[in-house]
């Protein structure tokens, strides 16, 4: 069925719901609500005020509920509404879902999934308009998945809800509702950990995620560049394997996130193919990303995120490398 990635979200938590009792979903208004972008609408009729539980304004109180819930045996799913928000939440994410594996050496884990929403372009402020992925991926303990299309959002959130160790979902705002895809009505999983190759080119590897991921197809298009992209699905763990095989084989490089630039995941790609394919390289390794300022004002942010002009430029410079 076509869906856009609110209504696959929703499929996927149903589903998750359906097949796991100990499944629970806890955010501020997820359920009278259904989630400020209504990802979980309906599910509160479905599984009860017991399962599907609206929470105080407490990103904190949230996530350190949820951590007791996975540690007392149940499978919570929260969501901080915004991404910004969940900075309030970091010392339980940090400090304890992240190290329980490590602390009880694997006598315990924390299975939860804490989803939010990220990133810009929908002219929302500044908290609301964060990608925070580098923050969560440089702690180990933490998985850290983002989706791009809706196919791969139900497949990806089902996948993380089998996991036993905490997960970070975050779901790009702007793509919730831009394009419906096919999306199967029953289970199905996307492995986390392995890329996705969105287009096989020859000339040139373009590594990126979430919100970039059509910005760059449609660049590319609109160039006829031979570009393989190559859509990571999760930054961490990294599919290291699918961006160095694809640097191999073209000889040029370039990252594209939306996230600011100094010290941002593409930065870690760039060191990798550095270390493992730089003999390969027939440019340098090229980033495109956003300033490295705070998240400005509505009205700037088509100067701050990377967009289709950006990009073409960026594949017009390497080329000529």
């Amino acid at each position: 069925m076509m869906q856009n990635m609110v209504g696959a979200l929703n499929s996927a938590l149903d589903i998750i719901l359906q097949e796991d009792k100990n499944a629970v979903l806890l955010g501020e208004d997820i359920a009278k609500d259904g989630g400020v972008f209504r990802v979980t609408d309906g599910l509160l009729a479905k599984y009860g005020e017991g399962r599907v539980i609206d929470t105080p304004l407490s990103e904190a109180g949230i996530i350190g509920t949820a951590i007791g819930m996975a540690l007392g045996g149940l499978h919570p799913i929260p969501e901080i509404q915004f991404a910004g928000f969940m900075y309030l939440a970091f010392d339980q994410l940090i400090n304890h879902a992240a190290r329980y594996r490590s602390r009880t050496r694997s006598a315990r884990s924390v299975p939860m999934v804490v989803r939010t929403p990220v990133s810009g372009g929908v002219r929302t402020l500044e908290h609301h308009s964060d990608s925070p992925e580098l923050y969560y991926s440089h702690v180990g303990g933490l998985v850290v998945v983002e989706p791009s299309n809706p196919y791969d959002a139900k497949g990806l959130l089902i996948r993380a809800s089998h996991m036993e160790d905490p997960v970070v979902f975050l779901e790009p705002t702007k793509l919730y509702r831009l394009f419906k895809q096919d999306v199967p009505e029953g289970q199905y999983e996307v492995p986390i950990g392995k890329a996705s190759v969105v287009r096989p080119g020859d000339d040139l590897s373009i590594i990126t995620w979430g919100t970039m991921v059509p910005v760059v197809k449609n660049a590319v298009e609109k160039k006829g560049a031979n570009a393989e992209i190559i859509d990571l699905r999760t930054i961490s763990p990294m599919d290291e394997s699918a961006i160095i095989e694809s640097v191999k084989k073209t000889g040029r490089a370039m990252i594209v996130h939306e996230a600011q630039l100094s010290f941002g995941a593409g930065a870690e790609i760039a060191a990798r193919i550095a270390e493992k394919a730089i003999f390969e390289l027939d440019a340098p390794v090229l980033r495109v990303a956003s300033d490295s300022l705070p998240y400005p004002y509505p009205g700037y942010e088509q100067y701050y995120i990377p967009n289709e002009a950006k990009v073409m430029q960026a594949i017009d410079k390497i080329m000529a490398e």
